[in-house]
Formats: C-alpha cells, structure tokens, sequence
C-alpha cells in the first residue's frame, strides 16, 4: 500500500476502507487517526508510533497535504465511521476489547453493539479512566490473557497511542484509536448534517457550534494550513 510522509508522519494512502482494514489485519498493526493538528504537534515519541503502524488520513487537513504531494487519490476515512466498519465486516469471525469512555458510557456502548450486531464477540472491557496505581498494569494483563484480535481505544489523543504501544507489546493485534467515538454511538454527541460533512467541512461546523472550546485549536493551526499552501509540509 503506498503512503507519504508529511513533516514526517507517515500516512498510507488506501484504495478503499476495505483495503485499509485488510492491511491492518494482515499486518496486525494500530491503527491512527491523523489529522492537521497531530501532524503539527506529533511529540518525536508519538510520531514513532505512528510510523511503525497505520496512520490515514482521518482529517481534511491530512487530506489537503497528500493531495498537495501528488496523492489526489487520498480521502478522508474518519475515524468514527471506521471502526464500526471494522465491527460490521469483522464481527463473526474476530474478538473484540473496547476501552475508554465513563463507565455508563462504554457500558451503553456495549449493550448497543451488542442489539446492532449479535453475532459480535466482545471479550472485555473497561472505562478510559486508569487512575488506581494498578489499573493499567491489570488492562494490559487483561489483554494479554484474553488475545482479543481487535481493541479499541477512545481517551483522545495521544494518551490512547501510548497506551495502545504499551498494550501492542504485550499483545500484538489490531488497535484504533477512536477519541469521543463511544460519545458519538451512543448518542451523547453528535456530527455535523450530510451537507457539512459532504464538503469536507465538518470542522467549521464543530467549531461554530462550540466556539469556547475550539477557537484556540483552530487558531494554534493556522501555522499548519500556512505551511501547507506554501508546500512546506
């Protein structure tokens, strides 16, 4: 599968979901979501993980950078929409571990996976808050014990890469990252209308909607998107 670097992340750049998801597998790899901000503000640790796995494309940004180089290919695959893929391609013949979120959240989210797709077999899981000294060590031995073939992790970003390393380590299978994606299937929060996301504008929208809370991501990338019109990337 081919892939690019930009500002030395390396992104692939898939055929197709379908393609991404058969790479992931075959390779058992984690898989990340990359956008303009973790491309602008990729620690040298999290780039390494990043580019001993899967990073695709997950945001505009990203999107915007792989055409610039020549990949006029490239889409954008959200995260989001990805992982249920995953379930929905995979759930007869994989096992699945789901961390991250409240406990009444990824409680919800597994009695919801479990009406929307009955033959899924999920083998553990647990809430994203590992405060007890032990939690982590016990998540990680936990994963180790049962050998699930798929584990996703929603704690944002890039406090799920670094978990998801120490437990691929531990159990090589496949990862994703997922962020507020638990949130987002249960219904706690929502994406922008068909006519946003349609024109990759999904971004604007959110920041529209919550202002307060996005305002200062947006500004602290404008150093990127000015680097990407100049082909500096």
């Amino acid at each position: 599968m081919k892939s690019e670097k930009v500002s030395g992340v390396q992104i692939y750049i898939p055929e197709s979901r379908t393609k991404l998801m058969e790479f992931a597998f075959a390779h058992k790899k984690i898989l990340v979501a990359v956008n303009g901000e973790k491309i602008q503000h990729a620690s040298e640790q999290t780039r390494e993980i990043i580019n001993r796995n899967v990073g695709y494309s997950d945001g505009i940004g990203a999107v915007w950078a792989l055409h610039k180089k020549g990949h006029h290919e490239a889409i954008k695959i959200p995260g989001c929409e990805l992982w249920l893929d995953i379930i929905n391609a995979y759930q007869t013949e994989k096992s699945f571990y789901l961390v991250g979120g409240k406990e009444e959240v990824i409680q919800k989210a597994v009695s919801q996976l479990r009406e929307e797709f009955p033959a899924i077999n999920i083998v553990g899981f647990r809430n994203g808050y590992l405060t007890a000294k032990d939690d982590e060590e016990n998540l990680i031995n936990d994963i180790g014990a049962k050998k699930p073939d798929v584990v996703f992790v929603a704690m944002g970003s890039p406090k799920q890469e670094l978990l998801m390393e120490k437990m691929y380590l531990r159990h090589a299978a496949v990862y994703q990252g997922l962020g507020g994606s638990f949130d987002l299937y249960i219904g706690n929060t929502h994406r922008a209308p068909k006519w946003w996301l349609d024109n990759n504008l999904e971004g604007i929208y959110r920041t529209l909607m919550e202002p307060r809370k996005r305002i200062m991501r947006d500004i602290k990338l404008l150093p990127y998107f000015y680097n990407l019109v100049l082909n500096k990337l």
